[in-house]
């Protein structure tokens, strides 16, 4: 036996039995050093440091195992990560290909993992959800719960993004012109987001634009300050609502923008819109309304006017966000590969003409976010806690690795609706 600080480690404490049982799960030796409640130690001192800081941990990988049980025992603490989580979950995601792993246990190992649990004494019922974790109810994607999904991500706090985001809050992919230099900063990318939305689109002064989840007005206010453009934005986040109503009269807009608090589906307008722009909000519409969202989209603009959907996607077995971003920050989110939803469009109705590809442009922006998130951490824990600051280091870092490996994309997607001249340039300069 030898001492650690005032604990003892030997070798057939906690973290050693767990290595055993964890063998048919990892596919072989432990790919970690392990660090148990109990003080014991096992695992090669040069991979990344994990450590079970209570029992509670483990009972949480057992009732649900993978990505879900992790992500509740890191948000509440009991389980850490140490060193830098992105290298860590970086090292796992390539210890998983490598090893050819499944997200699926066996019976058998789950039968050996139950046994082990039993030893140690931490079977018994479940932890209770962390009380970050959303809790939504309702029909799935009805306008009610739609409403609270929304709230749990976007109604955090407007204090809380503004710390996050740059000045404009766009809360979606930037687009990086310089991203070598080193004075471009994520607030340049998203002013050049949003000029190159307006100019896709057409925009001049007195056009029409519809913007469906305008989030919180970068859009709506960016298209009409340096546009002129006449625009209507809706979102379901009364939050959001009132920041963009300040900033419309605080920057003398009140006579080209109306924010409405209105679910997309309500939209009234046919055949009105000169353009429409849908920035990430399509993936929070869900697969079965996918296309009433993009009817929406195409009645609302006139013939020859244009769509600009600019939307995440995924590849793999999961179409969703993720057990932990549907749980912790985006509830019923759904994503699938982008020719999927070029397909969504077309059948509804849109001429889809360029799909532009931006998935290493959202690495750039994540870093960005993660960069301000880090260096002004007291003060977001201050605001939102320890745990809910957990969870969205676990999200970012893991967002960034996502658009990093290729397991999610980012594209925008120009359409027009047919049946009258739409005017697009023959030849790009976007």
């Amino acid at each position: 036996m030898t001492l650690t600080g005032n604990r003892p480690t030997t070798t057939e404490g906690v973290a050693h039995r767990l290595a055993h049982a964890l063998r048919p799960f990892v596919g072989g030796d432990l790919p970690v050093r392990l660090r148990a409640w109990d003080g014991s130690v096992a695992g090669p001192e040069d991979l990344p440091e994990v450590e079970l800081r209570s029992p509670d941990a483990l009972r949480r990988l057992l009732w649900h195992p993978g990505e879900l049980g992790a992500a509740q025992a890191y948000v509440t603490g009991e389980l850490e990560v140490h060193g830098d989580l992105g290298d860590a979950l970086t090292h796992a995601f390539a210890v998983a290909r490598e090893r050819g792993l499944s997200s699926r246990p066996t019976p058998s190992a789950l039968v050996g993992a139950v046994r082990t649990a039993a030893g140690l004494g931490v079977l018994g019922r479940p932890p209770s959800p962390p009380a970050s974790q959303a809790r939504i109810r309702g029909r799935l994607h009805s306008a009610l719960r739609d409403r609270r999904a929304i709230s749990h991500h976007y109604d955090l706090s407007n204090e809380f993004y503004e710390r996050l985001l740059d000045p404009s809050m766009a809360y979606s992919c930037g687009y990086w012109t310089r991203p070598a230099s080193p004075t471009y900063s994520v607030a340049d990318a998203q002013r050049d987001k949003l000029d190159l939305v307006c100019r896709k689109l057409g925009l001049q002064p007195g056009t029409r634009m519809l913007d469906v989840g305008c989030g919180w007005g970068s859009l709506s206010l960016h298209a009409a300050e340096h546009f002129g453009a006449q625009v209507t934005g809706v979102t379901i986040a009364a939050e959001q609502k009132r920041f963009i109503d300040a900033r419309v009269a605080g920057r003398g807009l009140g006579d080209r923008v109306e924010i409405r608090l209105q679910d997309y589906r309500d939209v009234p307008e046919r055949d009105h819109f000169d353009a429409v722009g849908s920035l990430e909000m399509g993936e929070h519409v869900g697969e079965d309304n996918y296309p009433t969202y993009v009817e929406v989209l195409r009645r609302s603009v006139r013939p020859g006017g244009r769509v600009l959907v600019q939307q995440m996607s995924r590849s793999g077995r999961w179409p969703g966000g993720g057990p932990f971003i549907e749980s912790f920050i985006a509830p019923d989110m759904h994503m699938r590969p982008v020719g999927e939803t070029v397909a969504h469009l077309e059948r509804g109705g849109l001429e889809v003409r360029d799909v532009h590809a931006m998935r290493e442009h959202y690495v750039w922006t994540v870093q960005g976010w993660l960069d301000t998130f880090e260096a002004d951490l007291p003060a977001f824990v201050d605001l939102v806690g320890e745990e809910v600051t957990r969870v969205w280091r676990l999200y970012l870092v893991g967002g960034m690795l996502s658009f990093r490996d290729g397991r999610m994309g980012v594209d925008q997607m120009l359409c027009v609706r047919p049946g009258a001249d739409h005017a697009l340039p023959p030849v790009r300069d976007w």
